[in-house]
């Protein structure tokens, strides 16, 4: 947007820097979305894991859909009462579920041997020696 564009458009001062900040974020959008469909999607997908291939792909259509909400919004329609929530909602589930598995992998795994182990090593054992000095009973008569 450039000045004279501010100047000829008529809207409240107040938002003027919100418009400026939309439009940059607009600008940054088509950017990577044009990074984006410079390369194949196959290409892309061959060079990923499963893992990264699912968060690739709700990243993508997450996008798509909140671009969605925001046209409803611009055009008067509320995204709120549209179809677009739920399924705005359906994908974060899944971003939710993705990322639980993430965490599972980036988990110290328990190695069961190191932890017995440690256990086993960790407890008092009495010595040999303490054994043969602890007093035992004195050898009597035997009663019948």
């Amino acid at each position: 947007m450039s000045e004279d564009d501010i100047n000829t458009e008529e809207y409240p001062t107040e938002i003027h820097d919100y418009l400026v900040a939309f439009e940059k974020s607009l600008g940054s959008v088509d950017e990577m979305l044009k990074t984006m469909m410079s390369v194949a999607r196959s290409e892309l997908l061959q060079k990923l894991e499963p893992l990264e291939q699912a968060k690739l792909d709700l990243v993508s259509v997450y996008a798509l859909n909140s671009m969605f909400w925001v046209y409803l919004a611009t055009q008067g329609i509320n995204p709120k009462e549209h179809p677009v929530k739920q399924e705005l909602e359906r994908i974060r589930t899944y971003m939710n579920k993705v990322k639980e598995i993430a965490d599972k992998k980036k988990a110290s795994k328990l190695d069961k041997g190191a932890a017995s182990r440690f256990v086993r090593n960790a407890l008092w054992e009495p010595n040999a020696e303490n054994e043969h000095t602890s007093k035992t009973p004195a050898k009597g008569k035997k009663r019948k």
